[in-house]
């Protein structure tokens, strides 16, 4: 399938989505303390997202049963809201997904709760600094390979690995489309495969490791920890390719 490129107007209403994400994810990190579980933290997620007319585009979405993932220490992505509480030095990862008007949203952070370990904050560091440094080196003619390449050499850079089998990917009128952004390079060649164009509009989202980046999909077939059974952590923007360069949609 080819990677479709946007018209102007395509990326204002995919703009619209993406800033109920960014500003959902906000409302979430504001209201994250001790105490509160995560099926109320899905809750109040789901709720404000309706509050802007749009829908949880991830309710559902392949059998996921809520509208929010919530992933806790260990579990890096796809973490179902239960009744677990959250505590003080815990970490949580959000990953929501929006759609109106047919157009889809999607970002991700993770937040501590309370005081949090230097290990900890300094994994959280690794996933938004990777993600903004991989924004920021985006051109037109740059090939995905090369990008995957980069945030690959940022991660272990800054002592941590990414998570496998697992990536970003296109956006549009469907919450996942062509083509998939790992966060490593498949491969040994980073100068093939398809380019980076205007118009294209994707998703970035770091996932870290702490020592093994082999995944481990827990019992409720959704929850994805690493091997190395360390806490890990996920931040994601939408971006469109705009006059040469990313520019962020999922900001709120």
């Amino acid at each position: 399938m080819a990677i479709t490129i946007k018209k102007p107007n395509e990326i204002a209403k995919l703009s619209v989505a993406n800033k109920i994400v960014g500003k959902t994810l906000e409302y979430l990190t504001c209201h994250v303390s001790p105490g509160m579980s995560l099926k109320e933290l899905n809750a109040m997620g789901e709720a404000y997202i309706h509050s802007f007319g749009a829908r949880p585009s991830f309710k559902g979405l392949y059998g996921f049963p809520a509208g929010i993932c919530t992933s806790v220490n260990e579990v890096i992505i796809h973490g179902i809201p239960n009744k677990y509480c959250l505590k003080e030095g815990d970490i949580v990862g959000f990953d929501i997904g929006t759609e109106i008007d047919g157009w889809y949203g999607d970002a991700a952070v993770t937040v501590g709760v309370g005081e949090i370990s230097k290990t900890d904050a300094s994994l959280i560091a690794c996933a938004k600094d990777a993600l903004y440094f991989a924004i920021d080196i985006i051109r037109p003619e740059m090939r995905f390979k090369e990008l995957s390449f980069e945030i690959e050499k940022f991660i272990i850079a800054r002592g941590f690995v990414p998570l496998r089998g697992f990536c970003g990917h296109g956006i549009g009128r469907k919450p996942h489309e062509e083509p998939e952004i790992p966060n490593y390079l498949e491969g040994t060649n980073p100068k093939n495969g398809p380019k980076i164009k205007n118009g294209m509009v994707f998703c970035i989202e770091p996932m870290i490791c702490q020592q093994d980046g082999t995944p481990k999909i827990l019992e409720d077939k959704w929850a994805v920890v690493s091997k190395d059974g360390l806490r890990g952590s996920h931040y994601e923007h939408t971006v469109a390719v705009i006059d040469g360069k990313a520019e962020i949609l999922s900001l709120g």
